[in-house]
């Protein structure tokens, strides 16, 4: 999914400024979507105003310049629309985490250790802020895509406590040093 049809997404649930959708990137819903920078959105969002799929309106503030307001126009929904309605290609895992992983044989296994103990507490947090979303205040898709995030980080985490003795005490076995 490109950066364009993600910003539309967002932009069909509200007027947001390029700061706001990057926060919703950073830790709001579309945290577990994909990966957007200013570097990125800006650009998408000056595409998407001059293919008439947003508008964009400044919006004075108090004692700061005026703020950026982008809106989804009616040919942004159905841009919208078509996208949604094509199939999305495969999920593709990248993580430096399993990089690291797939190399433990390298890592010490104290230190092994602390690193499947720090994801194990991130999926926790992850957990916890997911569970922490008041889903009577959500649409019934949006409730489903969070519960559906809170049992994969619930399996991850499930995964990494019952197996995490396996990869540590191989690299204990394989005999890396501390």
């Amino acid at each position: 999914m490109d950066v364009k049809t993600l910003c539309l997404g967002l932009l069909s649930r509200g007027d947001y400024s390029g700061y706001e959708i990057r926060k919703q990137f950073e830790e709001g819903a579309f945290s577990h979507f994909q990966d957007a920078g200013f570097g990125s959105i800006y650009p998408a969002l000056k595409r998407l105003t001059e293919e008439g799929l947003a508008t964009c309106s400044a919006q004075a503030q108090e004692s700061r310049p005026d703020k950026k307001v982008y809106r989804i126009t009616p040919r942004g929904r159905e841009a919208l629309f078509e996208a949604v309605n094509e199939p999305p290609a495969p999920d593709k895992l990248r993580s430096d985490f399993m990089f690291v992983l797939y190399f433990a044989d390298l890592v010490p296994p104290r230190q092994l250790d602390r690193l499947i103990a720090g994801r194990i507490a991130h999926h926790e947090e992850v957990i916890a802020r997911l569970e922490a979303i008041d889903l009577s205040r959500r649409t019934s898709e949006e409730a489903f895509v969070i519960r559906y995030g809170i049992a994969l980080h619930r399996a991850a985490r499930d995964y990494f406590e019952t197996h995490r003795h396996e990869l540590v005490g191989d690299s204990i076995r394989s005999g890396a040093t501390a």
